[in-house]
């Protein structure tokens, strides 16, 4: 809704060649309560008049000497920047209504005047115009906001990658079907396997030495959606060796509580576990 308040202290422009015209519609505008009322009997001069002051309203007579309202309304085109050219045209002539309509006028009003349907279409005007400022406004901010929220995930999404590069030596997001999304850190080079093989998307019973039933246990985390907290896991090596792995893992849910898939931070704790057995 626009405040009665921003209508009267609306910026209109008063374009006429006839002195008498323009001292009837400034008086008019006065007594309904406008308070920013400006005008001008050089329709030369209007473009550089908008350009200075922005106005929310032109009310234009077509027919002028040297340069017609037409020509006005060209020229308004020109420097209008957001398409939107706030012109009310005055016009004595029924045949120019439709062309000044069609040149990018917004309204028209006859002469000779009747006051109570300008000051109505005058209003009527200001108001779809505002409207329009502020929902541009609205668009600007909103646009704004969306880049400002934009940078601070990107920050964030930053400082948690480094986050959990320091804390584990990689962290994992897949979706809804166990596909990897995302991998930070080198875990393939560390553990030279592929990706798939890590978290429940290649069947336990293949690949590489896992423990099949700490795989199967694994697995069986992941597909009931729930949470896991340094879950240990290991698989023999092509040398010989044993290799263990601790994983940490969450399901992400959307905001409809869709489940959308998981995401954790793993570590090879080899040389953790293998120190413990020799201490003991």
């Amino acid at each position: 809704m626009v405040n009665p308040n921003e209508i009267l202290n609306a910026k209109i422009l008063i374009v006429d060649d006839q002195e008498t015209n323009v001292m009837l519609l400034e008086q008019m505008l006065q007594k309904a309560g406008y308070l920013n009322v400006a005008s001008t009997t050089d329709p030369s001069k209007v473009c550089a008049l908008h350009a200075a002051h922005g106005y929310d309203l032109i009310l234009l007579d077509l027919q002028m000497p040297v340069m017609d309202g037409f020509a006005v309304l060209e020229q308004l085109k020109k420097i209008e920047t957001s398409g939107y050219v706030p012109v009310l045209v005055i016009t004595a002539q029924p045949a120019h209504k439709l062309r000044a309509l069609q040149a990018g006028a917004k309204d028209f009003v006859s002469k000779p005047f009747d006051l109570l349907e300008v000051q109505t279409r005058i209003h009527n005007m200001l108001e779809v115009r505002l409207l329009y400022q502020q929902l541009e406004n609205y668009n600007k901010i909103l646009e704004t906001t969306v880049l400002e929220r934009t940078a601070e995930l990107r920050q964030s999404e930053a400082r948690f990658k480094s986050f959990t590069e320091l804390s584990s030596d990689w962290y994992w997001e897949q979706d809804q079907h166990g596909k990897f999304t995302r991998v930070y850190g080198p875990v393939f080079e560390m553990l030279g396997i592929d990706a798939n093989e890590l978290l429940g998307t290649i069947p336990t019973e293949i690949g590489n030495g896992w423990n099949v039933a700490e795989r199967a246990q694994l697995d069986a985390n992941i597909a009931s959606r729930t949470p896991f907290l340094d879950f240990v896991y290991s698989r023999v090596r092509a040398d010989g060796k044993k290799q263990y792995l601790q994983v940490s893992g969450e399901p992400i849910f959307d905001s409809a509580s869709r489940f959308v898939g998981y995401r954790g931070i793993g570590q090879d704790i080899t040389a953790r576990v293998s120190g413990n057995l020799i201490a003991n």
